[in-house]
């Protein structure tokens, strides 16, 4: 019955054992999974910064000259802040792989051998202390089964004794000799008693201690070791949500920075860079002049008469067809010549100004260059041990050329700019002109009374658009107006006021504004009714009033002018 209790105890101890080594086993695995996964979540924050990195590269501007031409415009900029913050916003997540691999990743796997070998060492202590108390078991057995045989053998010796003892044939010796055996069995029978009862004594006390001390405490053991495996999981899941949250800020500041770029795109200040990239210069176009077929014409086949037919159409009164600039199709679509002759005025002009600055550049470049090698050579000349001064020499006659060529380009450069200055209309007058046919000119194309003569292959047509005929016509041979949209000032000696103001002689309505920063020009807004006190004497200006103290000249496309029918001339047009 005790063997069979004994047996029960030990197989329900190592089934313990077996159970607790499969679950701590199962949580190392746990952990080993979850350190994987980590990993994995690493790899991919940093493969996702990766593509994010090369998708701002990607859409980064290139260096050429597209990229100023686009730096110019407000959504081209807030692209390339969003790129900007793009590339940003990849860093943080490159900062979340890092914090995952460093503060998850690494120390897990420094704890996992740890846990590993504590655990290895509790279940050895473990399957020790079970092998001991066995071990002692099977001493205290053998001590039993001695004690048992030396008192069965003493038994038996003892009736022997009896048995010689009560034999009359048997001799004294031989009783003796029995005598002395069957006491030696029982001193033997004594002794095993003693040591079996002190080996008993000592085998309860180590079964006492194995289930009350050693074995409680390496399960205690093992389940510290399983709660701070759990406690430790919970806590690198907490910091797999504090790596996030920490870069959530600057996350913020980024979204923020593409919502800033966002707000920032003005849709109307891009459209007038348009209007300022592709404004030609050219001076508009004159009104088409009225050819009178009514007329009984002498029809001669003469050759003089033919040619002067045929001039008078392709050239109405010997004047020479205006240029439709707004409507002129770029024949030129490769690099043209050096002196961008090929471009329109206005367009050559900035081309020429730009390349004037980007000469003036080299040149200041190169004037540093020179004075940081002078000063070098001063240097060696004030201590030769540190260089040859003349070694210097030639680097500085080579910038010293540089500069002269650089200068020379620049002189070119400015003839043809100033060239180009002096034919443009805007710059014949400075007082009065400047600025107004830039004003006017994208004005001109948004409104509908430029005249619309070009083909769809570009070319020019002499059919009139209906938005800009005359409305009303009570002279019968009107001087049609050479120019609507003006180019030029009148001249100061026609500005200079008389001792008695000029009379009214109609009255006008403003068809868009006009802000009158030129000296002699009066502001208007849209819609405002002015009086008219001088009429437009083909420049293109009309001299109006607003009260007894304002008064200035309007261009004569921007109003409806009517007229008074006795002044002289009196029409209403646009």
């Amino acid at each position: 019955m005790v063997e069979e209790r004994m047996g029960d105890c030990w197989s329900h101890t190592k089934d313990q054992f077996d159970n607790l080594e499969k679950h701590t086993q199962w949580g190392i695995e746990f952990v080993e999974k979850y350190n994987k996964f980590v990993k994995e979540r690493s790899e991919i924050e940093i493969n996702y910064a990766k593509q994010i990195r090369n998708l701002s590269k990607k859409y980064q501007p290139k260096k050429n000259s597209r990229e100023e031409e686009e730096s110019k415009y407000t959504f081209c900029r807030a692209f390339f802040t969003t790129l900007n913050e793009l590339n940003d916003y990849a860093g943080q997540h490159e900062v979340i792989a890092e914090n995952l691999t460093s503060q998850i990743f690494i120390e897990l796997t420094r704890y996992l051998q740890e846990l590993k070998a504590e655990r290895k060492t509790h279940f050895h202590d473990g399957r020790k202390a079970q092998q001991y108390i066995e071990s002692s078991w099977k001493q205290l057995e053998s001590c039993k089964r001695r004690f048992e045989r030396d008192c069965k053998e003493a038994d038996r010796a003892q009736q022997y004794f009896e048995k010689m003892d009560a034999d009359i044939n048997v001799t004294k010796a031989d009783v003796e000799k029995a005598r002395q055996q069957a006491q030696m069995r029982h001193q033997m029978a004594s002794d095993s008693k003693g040591d079996y009862s002190s080996y008993l004594q000592k085998f309860n006390q180590e079964q006492n201690d194995h289930y009350h001390t050693i074995i409680p405490n390496i399960f205690q053991k093992l389940q510290d070791m399983e709660e701070k495996r759990i406690e430790r999981v919970g806590a690198c899941m907490k910091t797999f949500a504090e790596v996030d949250r920490q870069v959530l800020p600057i996350v913020g500041k980024c979204l923020d920075g593409m919502t800033t770029a966002a707000e920032s795109i003005e849709p109307k200040t891009d459209s007038q860079q348009v209007v300022e990239s592709f404004k030609s210069g050219f001076e508009p176009p004159s009104d088409v002049e009225f050819e009178d077929y009514g007329q009984a014409m002498k029809r001669t086949v003469s050759e003089n008469s033919l040619s002067n037919s045929k001039e008078s159409k392709e050239k109405p009164a010997g004047k020479s067809k205006p240029k439709l600039w707004p409507f002129i199709k770029n024949k030129n679509k490769g690099s043209g010549p050096e002196d961008f002759s090929h471009l329109p005025p206005e367009q050559r002009r900035k081309k020429l100004q730009g390349k004037i600055d980007d000469l003036n550049k080299d040149i200041h470049k190169e004037m540093d260059q020179r004075d940081a090698l002078t000063k070098m050579k001063d240097v060696y000349i004030k201590n030769p041990q540190m260089g040859d001064p003349a070694s210097v020499d030639p680097r500085l006659t080579e910038i010293g050329q540089n500069i002269e060529k650089l200068q020379s380009e620049v002189q070119k450069f400015e003839g043809w700019l100033a060239e180009v200055e002096e034919r443009m209309p805007s710059k014949s007058d400075s007082h009065r002109r400047s600025g107004l046919y830039e004003t006017q000119s994208s004005v001109a194309v948004s409104n509908n009374c430029a005249q619309d003569r070009e083909s769809p292959d570009g070319s020019y047509t002499e059919e009139q658009n209906t938005e800009t005929q005359v409305k009303a016509n009570i002279n019968p041979n009107p001087t049609p107006n050479p120019n609507p949209i003006p180019t030029t000032m009148p001249d100061d000696e026609e500005f200079d006021d008389d001792d008695e103001p000029l009379a009214t002689i109609g009255t006008c309505k403003a068809l868009y504004p006009f802000e009158g920063h030129n000296e002699g020009t009066i502001a208007v807004a849209e819609g405002e009714l002015l009086y008219v006190i001088e009429e437009d004497k083909g420049d293109g200006w009309t001299r109006v009033r607003r009260n007894q103290d304002e008064e200035g000249y309007v261009p004569t496309s921007y109003i409806e002018v009517n007229l008074e029918p006795n002044a002289k001339g009196a029409m209403t047009y646009i």
